[in-house]
């Protein structure tokens, strides 16, 4: 199972994107497709869209993998999740998605996926 795993991981090159604008949770694939186009202009493969709910407890992350869509939820139970405010989107590297998804401070990131300062 471990090796079948790690196979799909590495089908799976994620680049990332964030939203900055709230996303209704109730949102289904169709609906969070729909808003990947009108925020980014398209929906590429090997790409993963973020969307945070207002409150930033919860995100969605739509991942096209070139031969279908995948949604997942995530939730925390305590505090929020580190939401950059400003500009309509961010690239994220694959070090601050895996810090995001986590509930870490992403932004704060140096090479080699390290945090020096919070």
């Amino acid at each position: 199972m471990r090796r079948l795993v790690a196979g799909v991981a590495a089908v799976i090159r994620i680049d990332a994107l964030l939203a900055m604008q709230p996303l209704d949770m109730r949102a289904g694939t169709e609906t969070v497709l729909a808003r990947i186009v009108q925020v980014f202009g398209e929906a590429r493969p090997h790409h993963a869209y973020l969307f945070a709910n207002a409150r930033v407890t919860r995100m969605k992350v739509l991942v096209h993998d070139g031969q279908g869509i995948w949604l997942a939820a995530r939730r925390l139970n305590q505090g929020r999740f580190h939401w950059p405010r400003g500009e309509a989107t961010a690239n994220l590297s694959r070090q601050q998605f895996d810090a995001l998804v986590l509930g870490l401070p992403w932004e704060r990131l140096s090479d080699g996926g390290i945090i020096r300062w919070l």
